[in-house]
């Protein structure tokens, strides 16, 4: 290793990317180490590393980016680099630790303070993997538990553990039935209200993202964890299904359109408006409007969930509108200046027919005819009525009576 009063006389410029990592101890760290093993795409790459200080990073051309700990940006990379640190917790929540960062810190008491044991691996620079925790041994019996007591600490690992089963579900992953019990304790504690409205959505978007996004929503349901996040969605496992023989309560059917959504779309907001179609039919008055409880949602998805439970019940009979149903439709999802949103609303609509007709009619061809109408009436244009002579009002009028005969002509050559 080379000597630190060396290292400062050397120009910043001159250190290239292998003589920075082979002047500091470094451990690739955490999911890297993990999604290796399993085979799977690594995405981003975490470091850790171990002896050193922050002037020495510093040093090195490293740029200090973390407030509460030292973490730093490669010069060259920029991945992340952390110095080996502890924690102690400090006051409630998931920001309340104080992180201890030193030079004698051991690359075993940084992965102590990590949630599962899959996740608290490290690996050298020729390859070696070091595992004080025996991770290797429950990633190969597919198992998700956590690395020691202090998981109770941080509230937020109730809802990283959902979503880490639901990542790895198709592996075939559960979670260890002590860490299931940590994860009751913590929900019954009342920790879980410190956690913001947004970062909830955070974890719960990147569940969405997975390919089984309903295991995270029923392993947070059998923790307890949904009541105390989001009460709507919990009620849901306690509403009986109407019209429906194959779904017991509206939970069920919920989770089944967010399926049939991650079969149509990556898209999460689409799938997000699939799991909350069923809510507003529980609530009344003030409570549809706020269905989401404390959920810090982006108005993307918080505009589709709300307009897909608005006016999804008008296609489930789409044959028996009306030119001026379809008209008003339009209207209302603002199709005329955003017609991806509509398409969205459509794939949502269509997700809901292939659950409630079991699969026997997933016929794309009418909500094609929409988009299709959608883009005929876009073309009707003001410019046609004001030659005319038209003005105000009369040009409105003439514009909407001209929609309404393009989709009553449509209509009629379907029947």
């Amino acid at each position: 290793m080379i000597n630190f009063s060396l290292i400062s006389a050397l120009s910043i410029m001159t250190m290239n990317n292998e003589q920075i990592n082979q002047t500091i101890n470094v451990f690739l760290v955490g999911g890297a180490v993990r999604d290796q093993l399993l085979d799977r795409k690594v995405i981003e790459r975490d470091y850790v590393v171990v002896g050193s200080n922050v002037k020495q990073m510093l040093s090195l051309g490293f740029n200090q980016v973390g407030k509460d700990f030292p973490v730093f940006l490669h010069p060259e990379t920029k991945e992340e680099y952390a110095l080996a640190r502890t924690e102690k917790k400090q006051g409630h929540g998931y920001t309340g630790f104080i992180c201890h960062s030193a030079e004698d810190v051991t690359l075993e008491q940084d992965l102590l303070r990590r949630d599962l044991t899959v996740n608290a691996m490290a690996q050298t620079s020729d390859g070696a993997i070091i595992d004080p925790y025996n991770g290797q041994h429950d990633l190969k019996n597919r198992v998700l538990r956590h690395v020691s007591s202090a998981f109770c600490e941080d509230p937020l690992r109730v809802l990283r553990v959902a979503r880490f089963a639901a990542r790895y579900h198709y592996l075939g992953f559960s979670i260890a039935e002590e860490t299931m019990e940590l994860m009751k304790k913590i929900s019954a504690s009342g920790e879980l209200s410190s956690l913001s409205g947004e970062r909830i959505w955070k974890e719960l978007e990147r569940a969405l993202g997975e390919k089984n996004p309903e295991v995270f929503f029923k392993i947070l349901q059998h923790c307890g964890a949904l009541h105390e996040i989001w009460p709507a969605l919990s009620n849901l496992w306690h509403t009986k299904a109407q019209d429906t023989q194959k779904y017991q309560s509206l939970a069920e059917l919920s989770l089944a359109l967010l399926q049939q959504a991650v079969k149509l779309s990556d898209n999460t907001s689409i799938r997000f408006a699939c799991l909350c179609l069923y809510m507003a039919h529980q609530q009344s008055g003030e409570q549809q409007n706020n269905i989401t409880g404390k959920l810090k949602l982006p108005n993307a998805p918080k505009l589709l969930a709300t307009k897909c439970q608005q006016h999804h019940e008008k296609l489930n009979q789409l044959s028996q509108l009306s030119a001026s149903d379809i008209l008003s439709l339009f209207d209302h999802l603002d199709a005329w200046r955003k017609p991806d949103f509509f398409n969205d609303f459509l794939m949502v609509c269509q997700a809901e027919q292939a659950v409630l007709t079991q699969g026997e009619r997933t016929d794309s061809t009418p909500f094609n005819m929409l988009n299709e109408l959608l883009l005929q009436c876009n073309q009707v244009s003001a410019k046609t009525y004001v030659e005319q002579g038209l003005t105000g009002k009369a040009i409105k009028s003439a514009i909407t009576n001209a929609r309404l005969a393009l989709i009553n002509e449509q209509i009629t050559s379907l029947n």
